[in-house]
């Protein structure tokens, strides 16, 4: 039986490894990361253990890739430029987060800004109950009159946290339909696809993190 070959590639702040598995001989080689273009590191380390090795690329039967791109850009605050379109009254919400503190008895302790700043979270009318029941309908021309703000921000990427979307992603689903038609290249994140789950802060704060990151990961990946 032929053991599969596989090659593993991992980005890290300062080096990227690739390493390659034939049979029972394993090829490695480092080389330094190059943040503007990350895939150039890993292009070439994957041509170093290749020619190592002495097959191609069309040999290799598993890919395994590993990056700290993501992570980085959210530690650091280097993600896209994101708005956040949320339900009306419920703009600080990401803000607000819990009473509970991680540090319980620090009284100076401050916590992290949240990605995406107030001036850019904007609110929308419209409701649902927390079966999906539609209480008041999405208020269309206030969608609208938003994309303007858009262009006028420099807006990279858009997460829409809409309350109880998990329940009902129709509303959430409208505005990126709007969105979409003015501006088909910008990146769009929904709460009701990328955390469909119950409680606010937790599904806007992991909507917020996605699309922070999503144009950075899209321009890699291509």
């Amino acid at each position: 039986m032929t053991s599969s070959i596989r090659l593993a590639v991992d980005i890290g702040g300062t080096f990227t490894d690739v390493a390659l598995e034939l049979n029972d001989h394993q090829f490695t080689y480092k080389v330094l990361t190059t943040p503007r273009a990350p895939e150039q590191a890993v292009l070439t380390g994957i041509q170093a253990v290749l020619e190592q090795a002495g097959i191609g690329l069309d040999q290799v039967d598993l890919i395994i890739h590993g990056t700290t791109l993501a992570t980085n850009a959210l530690i650091e605050r280097k993600g896209a430029r994101t708005a956040l379109i949320v339900t009306e009254g419920f703009r600080d919400s990401v803000e607000m987060a819990y009473e509970n503190r991680f540090e319980q008895y620090d009284i100076n302790m401050e916590r992290p800004a949240p990605l995406v700043p107030r001036y850019l979270r904007w609110p929308v009318r419209e409701r649902l109950n927390a079966h999906g029941e539609v209480l008041l309908e999405l208020d269309e021309q206030g969608v609208f009159d938003l994309l303007p703000r858009l262009q006028e921000h420099g807006i990279e990427s858009v997460a829409i946290g809409l309350l109880h979307a998990y329940a009902n992603s129709a509303h959430e689903q409208r505005i990126a339909a709007i969105i979409r038609a003015e501006n088909p290249a910008l990146s769009i994140s929904l709460s009701s696809e990328i955390c469909p789950e119950i409680r606010e802060y937790e599904r806007l704060s992991t909507t917020c993190a996605n699309a922070y990151v999503q144009p950075l990961m899209a321009r890699y990946l291509r």
